[in-house]
């Protein structure tokens, strides 16, 4: 046995040795394969954006959770400062305030076709359906017509015409009553009283409803790809990023609102918030959080913006109590003096709109958020369809007020609100604002400086491991 092995190596010499190079090119192969597809696992843009890119986010993130810190791109506050003033002033001011009777009270039109396409919508849940206030209920002073109303035969009401030409000159004394005018920003005609209801907020709150699938994908979709496609990287023309930021941070926003009022349990109707959900939607994406941020900031410079104005405007809802809570509480959130010190700019609006293009730009983006009120019509869903209307009309209400502009194309002084426009801005402030406090409850899915540590020294001694192999089997 042994001389036969002996002649059969020995006369085998060759195919002996084709054999060993042959496993030794396929233990390289292995182990180069393997190497490959570690290297590309850890330059993968999803995974790479968690870690390497923390060094150039602003994320500060601690052993446990992860903060946002610097400067709100394309705004003049901080996440600090932001997150500081909301938890200790905003967020309890608004709450109180929606929750007056002159706030709690919208005009909505929720019987529309939806001019893009057929609704075939349909929602799951019977929470989708929308308690309307019966006549008795909401406030006298909203039946009353204006004194203020333009006939919409009057050019200054036609579609197209500056925005400008609606305004009316006005003396020291801001707020003349409540008026009745479209906004030029948005599509619905808030003239149009008889096919408008009144809706109670408190008892119709933003929540989970079961409203799905192709139906909502489809407003979204339309939305973004249509009318607000996302910038390009880079780009430095802040009119191109300032629409999509708003949709996305409002998007944000009622993505934050769904999981934290969720429908947990449908047998035993048990609500509570969906944490996954959130995290998954909002909270791991950080320019979704971002633009939460940056949202909140636009809508908070209308506010301080009009301060004057809301300041001097009569909350009047029949019930004297409470319209006098309601001015005093307006006036501590315009003329608040830690908001002041904390963010006394929070958006500064005139850098837009510079050059010889801004008009044509400022039309051109006012067209664009008037297709994307258009599609809240679209929506199938009849609470989301309310909350997406107030939603998109607050944020109408705030480019309406930063963005005002006189016949020779320069910023309008002269400020007129409708009632509803301003019920829709603080209520959207106050959606943006309790979307701040529960993104900074759950922090962020970047990781936090430990786990970074730890991934770096598992992924260094794993490809270590593999290296080591590779020149053992040379």
């Amino acid at each position: 046995m042994v001389e036969m092995d002996g002649k059969e190596n020995a006369g085998g010499n060759g195919g002996y040795k084709k054999r060993n190079n042959n496993n030794r090119w396929r233990r390289w192969g292995v182990v180069g394969a393997v190497i490959a597809v570690l290297v590309a696992v850890y330059l993968n843009p999803l995974w790479h954006s968690h870690t390497i890119s923390f060094l150039h986010k602003p994320y500060l993130c601690s052993e446990d959770t992860c903060k946002y810190t610097g400067i709100v791109e394309d705004c003049c506050c901080d996440y600090e400062s932001i997150d500081d003033v909301n938890g200790a002033v905003l967020h309890i001011l608004l709450q109180e305030l929606v929750a007056t009777p002159f706030f709690r009270y919208f005009k909505v039109k929720l019987w529309c076709d939806c001019p893009f396409w057929p609704d075939d919508g349909m929602c799951r849940l019977r929470d989708c359906s929308v308690c309307e206030c019966p006549d008795h209920e909401f406030p006298e002073s909203f039946k009353k017509p204006s004194l203020h109303i333009l006939p919409k035969d009057d050019p200054v009401c036609q579609e197209g015409k500056p925005e400008a030409t609606v305004d009316r000159t006005l003396d020291a004394k801001s707020f003349r009553g409540w008026v009745e005018i479209d906004n030029p920003w948005t599509h619905d005609d808030e003239t149009d009283n008889g096919e408008m209801t009144y809706v109670n907020l408190q008892l119709n709150p933003e929540r989970h409803t079961g409203y799905t699938g192709p139906s909502a994908r489809r407003i979204w979709d339309a939305i973004y790809s249509e009318n607000c496609p996302r910038y390009a990287f880079g780009e430095v023309c802040p009119e191109k990023k300032v629409l999509y930021k708003l949709i996305s941070g409002m998007h944000s926003s009622i993505s934050v609102h769904i999981a934290a009022d969720y429908l947990l349990d449908e047998t035993a109707n048990q609500w509570g918030p969906n944490l996954e959900l959130m995290h998954d939607r909002v909270v791991k994406h950080p320019d979704r959080v971002q633009n939460l941020y940056f949202t909140f900031l636009f809508i908070l410079r209308a506010v301080t913006k009009a301060a004057t104005y809301l300041d001097q405007a009569e909350y009047d809802s029949g019930n004297h109590a409470e319209d006098l809570k309601a001015q005093s509480l307006i006036r501590k959130l315009v003329h608040n003096p830690k908001l002041q010190a904390a963010c006394a700019l929070p958006f500064d609006e005139a850098e837009m709109w510079q050059g010889q293009g801004g008009p044509i730009l400022r039309q051109q983006i006012q067209n664009q958020f008037r297709n994307i009120s258009a599609l809240m019509d679209c929506v199938g869903c009849e609470k989301c369809r309310l909350w997406g209307k107030l939603q998109v009309l607050g944020l109408g209400t705030a480019l309406k007020i930063l963005f005002s502009v006189n016949d020779r194309g320069n910023p309008d002084p002269h400020l007129q609100l409708q009632r509803n426009e301003v019920i829709a801005l603080i209520n959207l402030l106050n959606r943006l604002s309790e979307s701040l406090i529960y993104v900074n409850k759950m922090g962020s899915s970047v990781p936090s400086a430990k786990e970074m540590s730890s991934i770096h020294r598992q992924w260094g001694s794993l490809i270590a491991h593999w290296w080591k192999m590779l020149l053992k089997s040379n």
